[in-house]
C-alpha cells in the first residue's frame, strides 16, 4: 500500500491510524515472505535544511516521534513483522544527504540526548533491530561515522543502554560510507608510513 508521509500521520495525532497503517504494510510484507521492515524512522526532523529526512520523520518533536513510532512498531508486530528503528543515533539534524556525502552532526552529547537520541533510547527495549547512520558525531567520536564507531555502537547502544537487539548498517553503497572508508583508509596509511 502507498502510505501518506509519516510526517502527515504524526501531525494527525491518531495513533490508531498509525497502527492500522503499519498493519497494512506488514500484511503486504508477510504476503510476499518478508518478516522484517526497515521502519519506523526514529529520526527527529530537527533541521529544516535536512535534504533527506523531512516528511519521512513523524515530526520535529521527539515526543511526537516516540509516540508514533511505538504505534507503528506495534502495528508491524501485530502482523508478525519485526521493526527496525533507524537511523541511529539520528539523521534529523543533518544538512547533507548521506546517500551523496558524509554528514557531520556537531551537537553536544547533551543536545543529542535531548533530541536525536531520545526516541532511540525510549524504544530500545521494544525495537528488535536498529539501523545505523553513516554520519560523524564529533562530540561522541570525531574519527568514525556511527556505522564504524565503537563509541556509538558498543559504548552507548550496547553498554550504556543495554541494547541486545540486532544492529544493521544502512546501505553500504552510499557515498557517505564510501567517503568515510576512504578517509579512514588514508588515515591508517599515513599512520603506517610514519
Amino acid at each position: 500500500p502507498i502510505l501518506p508521509p509519516m510526517r502527515l500521520l504524526g501531525e494527525l495525532s491518531d495513533l490508531g491510524l498509525v497502527r492500522r497503517a503499519a498493519r497494512a504494510v506488514a500484511t503486504e510484507l508477510s504476503a510476499i515472505g518478508f518478516n522484517l521492515n526497515f521502519a519506523p524512522i526514529l529520526d527527529v526532523d530537527s533541521n529544516p535544511d535536512n535534504p533527506v529526512i523531512g516528511d519521512r520523520a513523524f515530526g520535529r518533536d521527539p515526543r511526537t516521534v516516540m509516540r508514533n513510532a511505538v504505534a507503528f512498531l506495534q502495528g508491524l508486530q501485530e502482523k508478525n513483522v519485526l521493526a527496525c528503528g533507524k537511523h541511529f543515533p539520528g539523521h534529523g539534524d543533518t544538512d547533507t544527504d548521506s546517500h551523496v556525502e558524509l554528514p557531520i552532526v556537531r551537537r553536544s552529547r547533551g543536545a543529542l540526548e535531548a533530541t536525536e537520541l531520545r526516541p532511540f533510547r525510549a524504544l530500545a527495549a521494544e525495537t528488535p533491530a536498529v539501523m545505523t547512520a553513516h554520519i560523524v558525531y564529533p562530540q561522541i567520536d570525531p574519527q568514525h561515522p556511527a556505522t564504524l564507531s565503537r563509541r556509538v555502537l558498543h559504548d552507548i547502544l550496547r553498554w550504556e543502554w543495554g541494547y541486545d537487539g540486532v544492529v544493521i548498517t544502512d546501505a553500504l553503497m552510499m557515498k557517505a560510507k564510501r567517503a568515510s572508508a576512504l578517509s579512514y583508509s588514508s588515515a591508517l596509511s599515513s599512520k603506517n608510513t610514519h
